[in-house]
């Protein structure tokens, strides 16, 4: 297996999921404007999925091209509810917002991967995951937002599954490494079989 990639993404919970499975990273940002990528692919009517897989791409190609023969991951995660491509908050006022929109509703989280080397896309995989988050009340809103950082509230598409935000769910179908952010299954087979 590939010693060391170069992880595309600030992600803790991305580095932590590699770390646990054995695969040294160093972290190096993309530091793409995603906003702008986002508004021309929903003008062009693209699916959330190739959102999130161009996202991840752009992000591996990105910093793929100033590392020369090495691994980059790059990784995006998009929420789909009811065909909406719904974005990470910029602050909890959003976040708010985009709980009470997912009250009562089912969603799909989706995560795509992209591993790049020099500059160019050599293997990506994209999964979903579906979640049913439960009818709460407003107080009940209040409570779980008291309980979250803003780090985690913006970091995790305002709901932090290994933690808090498991409550707010009565039915999470498909993986759990998935709706954290990085399917490391598929990530691991692939890099098995790369040399």
């Amino acid at each position: 297996m590939q010693n060391k990639i170069i992880l595309a993404s600030k992600s803790k919970v991305r580095k932590d999921i590699l770390n646990k499975n054995d695969i040294e990273c160093v972290v190096e940002l993309s530091n793409v404007d995603e906003d702008p990528v986002k508004d021309s692919l929903l003008k062009e009517q693209a699916s959330s999925e190739i959102i999130s897989k161009n996202l991840a791409e752009l992000k591996a190609n990105k910093v793929s091209m100033k590392n020369n023969d090495k691994i980059v991951l790059g990784a995006d995660s998009v929420i789909d509810l009811e065909g909406e491509l719904i974005s990470k908050p910029e602050n909890r006022e959003e976040a708010i917002q985009i709980l009470r929109k997912l009250n009562g509703k089912s969603h799909l989280l989706i995560s795509s991967v992209c591993i790049s080397k020099n500059g160019s896309m050599i293997w990506n995989y994209t999964d979903k995951a579906k979640l049913t988050m439960k009818n709460f009340t407003e107080d009940e809103l209040k409570n779980y937002l008291n309980k979250i950082s803003d780090e985690a509230l913006y970091a995790y598409n305002v709901y932090q599954i290994e933690g808090e935000g498991r409550h707010l769910f009565s039915k999470i179908e498909g993986n759990e490494n998935t709706i954290m952010g990085l399917p490391i299954d598929k990530i691991k087979d692939y890099l098995k079989n790369y040399e």
